[in-house]
């Protein structure tokens, strides 16, 4: 499925949500590129190193420096990777980002960014009001499951993921349990309302088999929805240098998940799409949105959301590309040196960065 061309899909939607979210970057970023013209061509570690000795512009850092079981220890025998702790149950639920305090804030951060862009709300599928059971898959710190519960207090709510990182104190209808959303899924068929993914990217090997899952759990007419980002940064005007820190950046995850059998190039392929058509789900629809990073755009409303998008990235670079970086055996130094040009240019004037977004849901068909 990683290697397939992708198909065509209306775009009128996804054009329309874009005008919406960002409107001055409407008109000018071109079609998002296919799988076929992803680079994945990442410059040496030493590359970053030489730029850096060869800069005199000195940069200071604004952010700074088995089943679904009860809880075993083992789980927390986190892998210390950098300096950073990552989940550590090696060849069997693999998640690429590291799970500690500073990656819970960036994630929490970036919750918060993920609402705005979506004009503050947490869905789009079209829920009815008495749902009754939601299953948020991958929840990390469990923030949007908390926000849902709390929306929702009449439905049971359940956030799952391998890393115990939730707190303690959640609405009384919301529960954790741990579990490795890749194996069979242990719930009940036709038991749920509403499943939730959001940036599974690089984690899933087979997208079909996962949303076969969510399909068979689903009752009839219960929906999925799915939010997967694109690969890498673009830039509104022109093209980016691909030899800028911030072209380089998603070649680190288009590198890595073809090293390690999951795909970062989600969105290219449209394969939330192909895998929801492929498990049975109908009446998929899908919304592109263009959401801009940094301090560029002049409507207030579009600038907040890229401020905080920005935040994301600023409050811990060095947790998203750590794991792939150690993979290629970059030194800690080159790792260092890569970051601080990437927060230059992310926070230069020079640069309009953007990236896509894409949200899918579809539904099981009532019989």
């Amino acid at each position: 499925m990683a290697g397939s061309s992708p198909a065509p899909v209306d775009n009128a939607p996804a054009a329309a949500a874009a005008v919406a979210a960002v409107p001055e970057a409407a008109a000018a970023p071109a079609a998002a590129p296919a799988t076929s013209e992803v680079d994945d061509n990442i410059l040496p570690g030493r590359h970053w190193i030489a730029q850096a000795e060869n800069d005199a512009d000195s940069f200071v850092d604004s952010v700074g420096d088995e089943t679904t079981a009860s809880l075993r220890s083992s789980i927390r025998n986190y892998r210390e990777i950098n300096g950073r702790t990552y989940h550590g149950e090696v060849g069997q639920a693999e998640y690429w980002g590291p799970n500690d305090d500073r990656a819970q804030e960036g994630l929490d951060i970036h919750h918060h960014a993920c609402f705005l862009m979506l004009g503050q709300e947490l869905h789009l599928a079209p829920l009815q009001e008495g749902i009754q059971k939601v299953l948020d898959i991958g929840t990390g710190t469990g923030i949007w499951a908390i926000d849902f519960a709390d929306e929702f207090p009449g439905a049971e709510v359940i956030g799952t993921d391998v890393s115990p990182i939730q707190p303690s104190w959640i609405p009384p209808n919301l529960k954790f349990e741990i579990d490795d959303c890749t194996r069979e899924w242990t719930y009940a068929e036709n038991s749920i309302d509403y499943v939730h993914t959001r940036w599974l990217i690089g984690s899933i090997a087979d997208w079909t088999a996962l949303f076969k899952e969510a399909f068979k759990c689903l009752k009839p007419g219960g929906y999925l929805e799915s939010h997967e980002p694109s690969s890498g940064f673009e830039n509104q005007g022109e093209p980016l240098d691909q030899k800028s820190a911030l072209a380089q950046w998603g070649k680190f995850f288009v590198k890595g998940g073809l090293k390690f059998g999951r795909p970062f190039t989600v969105f290219e392929e449209h394969i939330q799409r192909k895998a929801m058509e492929a498990a049975g789900f109908v009446d998929i629809e899908e919304r592109e949105i263009i959401n801009p990073v940094g301090n560029w755009p002049a409507d207030p409303k579009t600038k907040e959301i890229a401020q905080f998008s920005e935040a994301t990235f600023l409050e811990d670079p060095k947790g998203y590309i750590a794991f792939f970086a150690h993979a290629l055996d970059w030194t800690t130094e080159e790792i260092e040196m890569y970051l601080l040009q990437f927060r230059r240019e992310l926070k230069s004037s020079n640069h309009r960065a953007f990236y896509r977004h894409r949200v899918v849901w579809g539904k099981k068909p009532l019989v």
